[in-house]
């Protein structure tokens, strides 16, 4: 008898070992769900052609390249970046691209001249339907402000358009960093921003596809990364095609 009360006792023993092991090591369910959807999120960004060493954790989003920002609660594509064929862009067109709504955040009001340049580049490109609208009201398409914390080295960030033909909804300007670059620069910075809301990568990244006719580098090309402060300031030949191309009238 008392043999058989140790062994069910030992058996009741490891049953509630094995119990607790089993609760200790389930993932809860939330977590298991944010962990499911950043691996897609993840894997989105690689099929588009970057590279794990080009993508860095950033709190709620994940930056590429430097300055190219995917929420991490970002709707994943249907095709997952796979039916991507050219580029440099995303192979996302903004839909509504006779009419992007800019709301200027207060943070940013010194910079109301850069905005208004780098605005009017992208709208006086030939032959193109191109055009952002600068709105003071509570409906908008992208808002522009400042975020000095982005990075030591980093000059903006921007998110990119989406699959649904929205444009990547914010653009954020370190001004600490930019402020002493001259108007043109500054100009750059928030011109090159506003070109990867509108689906425009890296002109100089290793793994893009050319926008059809357009394609390959180019050393004067306004939408070269890693050149925040000594780039291109103006659209090149070949940016103002592509853009004609994408967004032809």
């Amino acid at each position: 008898m008392k043999n058989l009360f140790k062994k069910t006792a030992l058996i009741a023993l490891l049953s509630v070992v094995i119990i607790s092991c089993s609760k200790k090591n389930e993932m809860p369910a939330d977590l298991e769900n944010e962990t499911t959807q950043n691996q897609k999120v993840l894997a989105y960004i690689k099929n588009l052609g970057f590279s794990d060493a080009q993508i860095v954790e950033s709190g709620d989003n994940y930056v590429v390249d430097g300055d190219i920002v995917f929420a991490k609660n970002m709707e994943v594509p249907a095709d997952n970046g796979k039916a991507i064929t050219e580029q440099y862009y995303n192979g996302y067109i903004v839909t509504n691209s006779t009419n992007i709504r800019v709301k200027i955040d207060p943070s940013i009001n010194s910079m109301i001249s850069e905005i208004n340049s780098a605005i009017n580049q992208w709208n006086t490109v030939p032959n193109s339907k191109l055009k952002f609208v600068i709105t003071t009201g509570t409906v908008y398409d992208i808002l522009i402000k400042v975020d000095n914390t982005i990075g030591s080295s980093t000059c903006g960030q921007a998110y990119l358009s989406t699959s649904n033909g929205k444009a990547g909804n914010t653009i954020w300007i370190n001004r600490n960093l930019i402020q002493n670059n001259s108007f043109a620069q500054r100009t750059r910075t928030i011109t090159h921003e506003f070109g990867h809301t509108i689906s425009f990568r890296h002109t100089n990244q290793s793994t893009t596809i050319n926008v059809p006719g357009f394609g390959g580098t180019d050393a004067l090309s306004l939408m070269n990364g890693g050149q925040c402060g000594s780039g291109a300031t103006v659209l090149s030949a070949k940016d103002k095609q592509a853009t004609a191309v994408l967004y032809p009238l």
